[in-house]
């Protein structure tokens, strides 16, 4: 193994205790400081809590590190089968020992925070990252696929202000849930043309087919299962959105009426 392989999977080992050691200690210490609820919760609530926070912590540097590669990184942009996959690896690498603590606990705390779909999310992006992380191909779509974790932060906060009991008219609920559907849209949805385009762009080359069966299997059934469940998750969030924001006018519209009744 050279040596960038075995900084690639020690960064991946890392990541898995980092991630785990948040859940585990810095979690409920630093939740119970900033949000005096959270010792209210129950024990599932706390699980999913600390579940939740890591997972925004986890969107918010991976994120940030997709964007920078995404108008920096100019090899791989270039070239988005073959590109020098350098910072893409470890991005990747970071994300990979998430997803491995994060499919750990769900299994471990099943009861609390088990969900089919994470689960098949999760093997999906695992089977995908293994061509990226063991072969180097495909670095611009696998950096691409990360820019979904911006809609993370949104999501969790949403459920965050559930369990804490803010009601969904309230004005952080209802701006969080307007900034989530629109980040979620944006991120996962308005981004599919250009990546799928980007896919089309390079099918039949020369580039694509030094691809293995296995690498070309991965990228696009990946891709399409996670983008079916996309179109389901952004299908419920706007729903649920519309539903809010339709009540909070009826309220309105109720309070005004009352106002001029008394």
């Amino acid at each position: 193994m050279d040596p960038f392989s075995q900084l690639i999977l020690l960064i991946s080992v890392v990541s898995f205790f980092f991630f785990q050691w948040l859940f585990h200690s810095v979690s409920p210490w630093a939740s119970s400081r900033i949000s005096p609820g959270f010792l209210k919760l129950t024990h599932k609530q706390k699980i999913e809590w600390n579940s939740r926070t890591v997972s925004t912590l986890h969107a918010l540097l991976v994120g940030l590190f997709c964007l920078y590669i995404l108008f920096f990184d100019e090899a791989v942009n270039q070239d988005p089968v073959w590109g020098d996959p350098t910072l893409v690896k470890i991005n990747v690498s970071i994300t990979t020992g998430y997803l491995i603590s994060d499919l750990l606990l769900i299994f471990y705390y099943w009861r609390a925070i088990g969900d089919k779909f994470f689960v098949i999310h999760h093997l999906a992006a695992l089977y995908a990252y293994y061509y990226v992380l063991g072969q180097g191909m495909l670095p611009y779509f696998a950096n691409f696929r990360l820019l979904a974790e911006f809609s993370t932060p949104c999501v969790n906060q949403r459920w965050f202000f559930e369990v804490l009991g803010y009601p969904k008219s309230s004005r952080p609920n209802m701006a969080n849930g307007v900034l989530m559907a629109a980040v979620f849209f944006l991120v996962r949805i308005a981004v599919m043309p250009v990546y799928y385009s980007r896919m089309c762009s390079v099918y039949g080359t020369e580039a694509f087919y030094r691809v293995s069966f296995g690498g070309r299997s991965a990228w696009i059934f990946s891709s399409i299962c996670l983008d079916i469940m996309n179109v389901m998750w952004m299908h419920k969030i706007f729903r649920g959105c519309y539903k809010v924001l339709q009540s909070s006018r009826k309220s309105k519209a109720e309070s005004q009426e009352n106002g001029k009744t008394d």
